[in-house]
Protein backbone atom coordinates (compact mmCIF):
# COMPACT_ATOMS: atom_id res chain seq x y z
CA UNK A 1 0.00 0.00 0.00
CA UNK A 2 1.35 3.42 -0.95
CA UNK A 3 1.74 6.03 1.75
CA UNK A 4 -0.07 9.31 1.32
CA UNK A 5 2.08 12.41 1.12
CA UNK A 6 0.44 15.79 1.20
CA UNK A 7 2.01 18.71 -0.66
CA UNK A 8 1.86 22.39 0.10
CA UNK A 9 2.56 24.14 -3.17
CA UNK A 10 4.99 26.94 -4.00
CA UNK A 11 2.35 29.67 -3.95
CA UNK A 12 0.92 28.74 -0.54
CA UNK A 13 1.77 30.90 2.47
CA UNK A 14 0.86 29.65 5.94
CA UNK A 15 1.25 31.78 9.05
CA UNK A 16 0.51 30.04 12.32
CA UNK A 17 0.56 26.46 13.51
CA UNK A 18 0.63 23.56 11.07
CA UNK A 19 -0.03 20.11 12.54
CA UNK A 20 -0.84 16.80 10.93
CA UNK A 21 -0.82 13.02 11.06
CA UNK A 22 0.53 12.31 7.57
CA UNK A 23 3.79 12.81 5.76
CA UNK A 24 4.04 16.31 4.33
CA UNK A 25 6.06 18.08 1.67
CA UNK A 26 6.22 21.87 1.85
CA UNK A 27 7.22 23.91 -1.20
CA UNK A 28 5.68 27.18 -0.04
CA UNK A 29 6.23 29.54 2.86
CA UNK A 30 5.42 28.63 6.47
CA UNK A 31 5.88 30.97 9.41
CA UNK A 32 5.10 29.80 12.94
CA UNK A 33 5.22 26.17 14.00
CA UNK A 34 5.14 22.84 12.16
CA UNK A 35 4.30 19.71 14.15
CA UNK A 36 4.38 16.26 12.52
CA UNK A 37 5.82 14.31 15.43
CA UNK A 38 5.05 10.86 14.00
CA UNK A 39 5.66 11.64 10.34
CA UNK A 40 8.15 12.74 7.71
CA UNK A 41 8.40 16.43 6.84
CA UNK A 42 10.11 17.26 3.57
CA UNK A 43 11.02 20.90 3.11
CA UNK A 44 11.19 21.20 -0.64
CA UNK A 45 13.77 23.07 -2.68
CA UNK A 46 11.47 26.09 -3.09
CA UNK A 47 10.26 26.20 0.52
CA UNK A 48 11.07 28.96 2.96
CA UNK A 49 10.31 28.06 6.55
CA UNK A 50 10.51 30.41 9.51
CA UNK A 51 9.25 28.10 12.18
CA UNK A 52 9.89 25.74 15.03
CA UNK A 53 9.79 22.30 13.45
CA UNK A 54 8.88 19.03 15.20
CA UNK A 55 8.85 15.83 13.13
CA UNK A 56 9.87 12.20 13.17
CA UNK A 57 12.14 12.80 10.18
CA UNK A 58 12.92 16.19 8.65
CA UNK A 59 14.42 16.33 5.15
CA UNK A 60 15.61 19.81 4.18
CA UNK A 61 16.11 20.78 0.54
CA UNK A 62 14.96 24.38 0.96
CA UNK A 63 15.50 27.07 3.58
CA UNK A 64 14.72 26.80 7.30
CA UNK A 65 15.17 29.54 9.87
CA UNK A 66 14.26 28.05 13.22
CA UNK A 67 14.96 25.07 15.40
CA UNK A 68 14.35 21.53 14.19
CA UNK A 69 13.56 18.70 16.59
CA UNK A 70 13.24 15.23 15.09
CA UNK A 71 12.74 11.97 16.96
CA UNK A 72 14.61 9.94 14.31
CA UNK A 73 16.61 12.00 11.83
CA UNK A 74 17.35 15.39 10.28
CA UNK A 75 18.73 15.25 6.76
CA UNK A 76 20.02 18.50 5.22
CA UNK A 77 20.56 17.87 1.53
CA UNK A 78 23.07 19.71 -0.67
CA UNK A 79 20.58 22.43 -1.63
CA UNK A 80 19.30 22.78 1.94
CA UNK A 81 19.91 25.61 4.38
CA UNK A 82 19.24 25.62 8.12
CA UNK A 83 19.80 28.49 10.54
CA UNK A 84 18.82 27.16 13.92
CA UNK A 85 19.51 24.40 16.38
CA UNK A 86 18.95 20.75 15.64
CA UNK A 87 17.96 18.11 18.20
CA UNK A 88 17.88 14.58 16.81
CA UNK A 89 19.65 11.26 17.41
CA UNK A 90 20.78 11.17 13.76
CA UNK A 91 21.82 14.15 11.64
CA UNK A 92 23.09 14.18 8.06
CA UNK A 93 24.50 17.38 6.57
CA UNK A 94 25.41 17.07 2.91
CA UNK A 95 28.40 18.74 1.34
CA UNK A 96 27.31 22.01 -0.22
CA UNK A 97 24.46 22.60 2.21
CA UNK A 98 24.33 25.53 4.62
CA UNK A 99 24.02 25.07 8.36
CA UNK A 100 24.41 27.61 11.16
CA UNK A 101 23.50 26.54 14.67
CA UNK A 102 24.13 23.73 17.09
CA UNK A 103 23.48 20.02 16.92
CA UNK A 104 22.34 17.95 19.89
CA UNK A 105 22.43 14.25 19.05
CA UNK A 106 21.64 13.06 22.53
CA UNK A 107 19.69 9.84 22.55
CA UNK A 108 16.42 9.61 24.36
CA UNK A 109 16.93 10.16 28.06
CA UNK A 110 17.77 7.01 29.94
CA UNK A 111 15.32 5.81 32.51
CA UNK A 112 16.73 6.51 35.92
CA UNK A 113 16.75 3.58 38.32
CA UNK A 114 14.47 5.43 40.74
CA UNK A 115 11.85 5.79 38.03
CA UNK A 116 12.24 2.31 36.58
CA UNK A 117 9.50 -0.10 37.45
CA UNK A 118 10.64 -2.40 40.18
CA UNK A 119 9.36 -5.97 40.20
CA UNK A 120 7.03 -6.54 43.07
CA UNK A 121 8.57 -8.82 45.65
CA UNK A 122 6.16 -10.90 47.64
CA UNK A 123 7.21 -13.02 50.60
CA UNK A 124 7.08 -16.76 50.01
CA UNK A 125 3.94 -18.34 51.50
CA UNK A 126 4.51 -20.06 54.80
CA UNK A 127 3.67 -23.75 54.49
CA UNK A 128 0.84 -24.79 56.75
CA UNK A 129 1.85 -27.01 59.59
CA UNK A 130 0.45 -30.51 59.21
CA UNK A 131 -2.53 -31.13 61.43
CA UNK A 132 -3.53 -34.26 63.23
CA UNK A 133 -6.95 -35.92 63.05
CA UNK A 134 -8.37 -33.74 65.87
CA UNK A 135 -7.11 -30.48 64.42
CA UNK A 136 -3.96 -30.55 66.51
CA UNK A 137 -0.76 -29.26 65.03
CA UNK A 138 1.85 -31.87 64.59
CA UNK A 139 5.31 -30.50 65.27
CA UNK A 140 8.25 -32.39 63.91
CA UNK A 141 6.02 -34.79 61.96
Amino acid sequence: MEKDVINIGKSVVIKGELTGSEDLTVEGIVEGKIELREHVLTIGAHARIKAEVFAKVAVVLGEVVGNITASEKVDIRDSGSVEGNIVSPRVAIAEGSHFRGSVDMQQKPAVTPALAAKPEVKPAPVPAAPQGPGGQRLVGA
